[in-house]
């Protein structure tokens, strides 16, 4: 029953901001770190960033300096923000429960898929 799905992808503008949201049901989302994750077209799926249960957050180097996630735990929401999107940011993206920091996601949303225009 536990389900993450993820929303607010779509065409962006290059150096526009990106903003994600996954809303997670079925298992009790303040207790579970978080992630989100990215995969560019022929690319393989990488962490972008991840959130502990306490709200304490990590960020891969690609998006260091331009991205946030952050979490509401009232509505079992986690979100993304990512600043000056870059051509090299389109592909799908995905957000995980996680057990631990880093680790790999126990749970995968369908993920939303994120296209650039220049």
């Amino acid at each position: 029953q536990a389900r993450l799905v993820e929303s607010g992808g779509g065409l962006v503008q290059a150096g526009d901001t990106l903003s994600l949201s996954c809303v997670a049901s079925g298992f009790t989302f303040r207790q579970w770190n978080m992630g989100w994750y990215h995969q560019a077209p022929g690319k393989e799926r990488d962490a972008v960033a991840w959130i502990n249960a306490n709200g304490n957050a990590e960020y891969a180097d690609s998006v260091k300096g331009r991205c946030k996630i952050s979490r509401n735990n009232s509505n079992n929401t986690l979100f993304l923000h990512i600043d000056n999107i870059k051509p090299e940011d389109a592909g799908t993206y995905f957000c995980g429960q996680i057990a631990h920091m880093q680790a790999q996601p126990k749970r995968w949303g369908q993920g939303t898929q994120v296209t650039v225009s220049l």
